[in-house]
């Protein structure tokens, strides 16, 4: 297992544990103040990105994405979770393919706007994930303290 899996896999552990933390599921697609994206809006597009970006990219599975859903459709908690174990799946599958050779090779797309390697990337989506990871955990605590 890469140190990239780890990572993956514990935040989206962290994102089942937070999710299941909040006290009312309706919360989840509350914007406090001036935020435009819920909880369960980022949680689907963490899904999303992973999926697309590892698990498709990378591990050759046949998820396609939705990007506009992820941020305005709205799913019940246990199909969220459900996403959450899927691209668990998706990290996994992808791995196990990977050598860590393959880290320094080229993306296979150029995400923004140049070539970069692999490796490069996987910590550019470690850091998307902890960044909304945190924001979901800031919403949960603000909402459920009202």
């Amino acid at each position: 297992m890469t140190h990239y899996e780890k990572l993956f896999l514990r935040d989206l552990d962290r994102l089942t544990v937070e999710l299941n933390a909040f006290s009312d599921e309706e919360n989840l697609w509350k914007c406090p103040g001036d935020v435009n994206n819920s909880a369960g809006n980022l949680a689907m597009h963490l899904c999303g990105n992973l999926q697309h970006f590892v698990g498709h990219l990378l591990g050759k599975t046949d998820y396609i994405r939705n990007r506009p859903f992820e941020f305005e459709g709205k799913l019940p908690l246990a199909e969220i979770l459900d996403e959450v174990t899927k691209t668990k799946q998706a990290i996994s599958h992808s791995f196990s393919q990977l050598s860590m050779a393959d880290l320094e090779k080229e993306y296979p797309i150029q995400v923004f706007g140049e070539p970069m390697t692999t490796d490069y990337f996987l910590l550019h989506l470690s850091g998307h994930l902890n960044y909304h990871l945190g924001q979901i955990s800031y919403h949960r605590r603000i909402l459920d303290a009202k």
